[in-house]
């Protein structure tokens, strides 16, 4: 059984509920273009990065959550006032970050598995 929690949200609304019924644990949270039904995200970099960021998901601290989470069609996603740009910050997706920090990687940098194993092993 893994050693964290993985949970798969789709929108801003699901990942908010997602991190409060989870308040106090350490949160991992990966936002990618939302999937069609072949399972393929419109956003290349997403696809690139995906199995790079799951490649290093054994490293996550034990009890962690790992939330993955669909930010909306591509065109939803390039409107510069949606919640997750707004709110969260996002300028980009893939973006990884550990939640209720300033640790984040964007985009080409979820390509690199070092910089993710780093993020999930570091305090």
């Amino acid at each position: 059984m893994a050693h964290y929690e993985e949970v798969n949200v789709r929108g801003y609304d699901e990942f908010c509920q997602a991190v409060s019924e989870r308040k106090g644990k350490d949160i991992f949270a990966y936002f990618s273009g939302d999937k069609d039904a072949s399972g393929k995200s419109w956003c290349p970099d997403c696809v690139t990065a995906e199995p790079i960021v799951r490649g290093q998901m054994s490293h996550l601290p034990e009890g962690s959550v790992f939330i993955y989470c669909q930010v909306g069609e591509r065109a939803y996603w390039k409107d510069s006032t949606n919640a997750f740009k707004k709110t969260l910050k996002l300028s980009g997706v893939p973006t990884l970050l550990r939640y209720g920090t300033p640790q984040k990687l964007v985009e080409e940098e979820c390509f690199k598995a070092d910089l993710v194993r780093m993020m999930f092993t570091e305090d």
